[in-house]
């Protein structure tokens, strides 16, 4: 199969790249000027320059592929720009479905995230609840308007989609904020614990990989969604794991939650003036989102695309040793 990803140069898009290099298909990957393409060089893996927010170069360089997967997204919790989530993450979303309408594809497999469903009623939720009333980041909320975008074309225009909703990513390489917080923890950074009984749900990014490449390849599940995440657990427990592997304290001062949110509120405020981000990651987003927590059964992908999840704990592993502990 021929297939057109939009874009395989961040975190998760590497760890795709190198699991579909094992494969058949052929991959051409979508990529900034800017963006580092030595891992798809190496892998052999052809690349066109474009941006999924120029809808001209994607018609440029769509004709020919028989599915899409499509990766685009800012994500961050705090950008100096705040125009950037609704480029890319709407806009960007559909100049990407609207191409592939036009190219006829056979199907189109939008990776989204867990986030967009906010907080349901029902807990653990599942593929089939409604999203709950808020999003607890512009992340999540621009997110959650492609997504619409996306299903709204698939319902009134036939567009063949599939959509992956991961939880928190894990693994190797990764220097987002979930990197982040192990790496300060690890070298002794992190003055103080926060929230640490919220519930979250997490996965190994070669988890997402595979999900990704099995809902391609799965026969009969256009119109299909797949939440992806292994199990839940709380920021005291994954401190926990990461003091265990490393041997780094954790700190035994917790911040009350509303102070938390304070500091997240001042530290942001900064942030937006002087347009570096928010100290200890604090901003504003990613705390309501730590907060809130995002509590879902990932079961289905194990059951309709045979998905067989990475302990966290190899996960967390995985990751610190691909870090450079000081």
């Amino acid at each position: 199969m021929k297939v057109f990803v939009t874009v395989a140069t961040g975190f998760m898009g590497t760890h795709l790249a190198r699991r579909m290099a094992q494969t058949d298909h052929e991959l051409t990957c979508l990529v900034r000027k800017t963006s580092d393409v030595s891992t798809l060089r190496a892998l052999k893996i052809p690349t066109i320059t474009g941006d999924v927010t120029d809808r001209a170069s994607l018609v440029r360089s769509r004709p020919g592929h028989d599915a899409v997967i499509n990766l685009a997204n800012v994500y961050d919790f705090w950008v100096p720009d705040k125009r950037v989530c609704q480029d890319v993450n709407v806009e960007g979303t559909r100049n990407v479905m609207e191409t592939a309408l036009m190219f006829d594809v056979a199907k189109v497999v939008h990776v989204s995230t867990s986030l967009i469903y906010g907080k349901p009623v029902e807990c653990p939720f599942t593929e089939d609840c409604e999203p709950g009333p808020v999003r607890f980041s512009a992340y999540a909320q621009t997110k959650y308007e492609g997504d619409q975008i996306a299903w709204e074309l698939h319902r009134q225009q036939g567009l063949p989609l599939v959509a992956i909703y991961p939880s928190g990513v894990l693994g190797p390489d990764d220097h987002k904020g979930t990197g982040r917080h192990v790496e300060n923890l690890a070298n002794g950074r992190l003055p103080v614990t926060v929230f640490n009984e919220s519930v979250l749900t997490f996965v190994h990014v070669r988890d997402v990989a595979e999900a990704i490449l099995r809902a391609l390849e799965k026969g009969g599940n256009i119109g299909e969604k797949y939440l992806v995440g292994a199990r839940t657990i709380t920021f005291n427990e994954i401190n926990s794991i990461i003091s265990a592997i490393t041997g780094a304290s954790v700190p035994k001062i917790q911040l009350p939650d509303a102070m938390v949110m304070l500091n997240a509120r001042l530290l942001t405020a900064i942030a937006d003036v002087t347009k570096r981000p928010p100290l200890w990651d604090m901003s504003l987003d990613q705390m309501r989102t730590m907060k809130e927590g995002f509590d879902f059964d990932g079961s289905k992908a194990e059951r309709e695309l045979g998905l067989t999840y990475t302990p966290l704990r190899t996960a967390y592993e995985e990751a610190i040793a691909s870090y450079q502990m000081e």
